[in-house]
């Protein structure tokens, strides 16, 4: 008599407050849905942070990103990471790690996050070396004052920072 074994779906949760998405984090994004059946990219509204795009922006910039991509999905969320892994029944938590520094306050929470729920797995992965230097905070200052981001951002996203900031500017630039 044969058994059939029904494996689980592997599902990641990558969150972040993209704001804006990077190459960088596309990197993470391409590289991680390699590794598992369904990664879902979930756009944090961090009350901590003053965002240049709203939630429902940075999802729909996150959704042209990742349109070629099968078996992302892209969501948001507002409640704790470890709450939102048990109501999308996924087992890992994806994040990048560009320094040390990322590596030492990623930790943090990773110790959290298992304390709350030792069910939920955080795997690090380590950012391209040619997006080490790169992040939001870098691209949206030189995106401020005119600059060339067409090396770090998809051309949706370079095009959404400049209409951004010309409406904040005023139509200045």
């Amino acid at each position: 008599m044969m058994s059939l074994q029904i494996r689980k779906e592997r599902v990641a949760i990558y969150p972040g407050t993209f704001d804006p998405v990077t190459l960088g984090h596309m990197d993470i994004i391409h590289r991680a849905a390699k590794q598992f059946d369904r990664l879902i990219v979930a756009v944090l509204n961090n009350l901590s942070k003053n965002p240049l795009f709203s939630v429902e922006e940075r999802t729909d910039l996150l959704r042209q990103a990742t349109a070629d991509i099968p078996n992302v999905e892209v969501d948001s969320f507002r409640d704790l990471l470890v709450n939102y892994v048990r109501q999308k029944d996924a087992q890992v938590i994806v994040r990048g790690i560009r320094t040390v520094t990322d590596f030492e306050y990623e930790l943090q929470n990773a110790s959290i996050n298992h304390n709350l729920d030792p069910e939920a797995e955080t795997i690090f992965m380590m950012t391209n070396p040619r997006y080490s230097y790169l992040s939001s905070s870098v691209v949206k200052e030189i995106a401020h004052f005119g600059g060339n981001v067409s090396d770090f951002v998809t051309p949706e996203v370079e095009q959404a920072m400049k209409l951004k900031f010309k409406r904040m500017d005023g139509g200045a630039k």
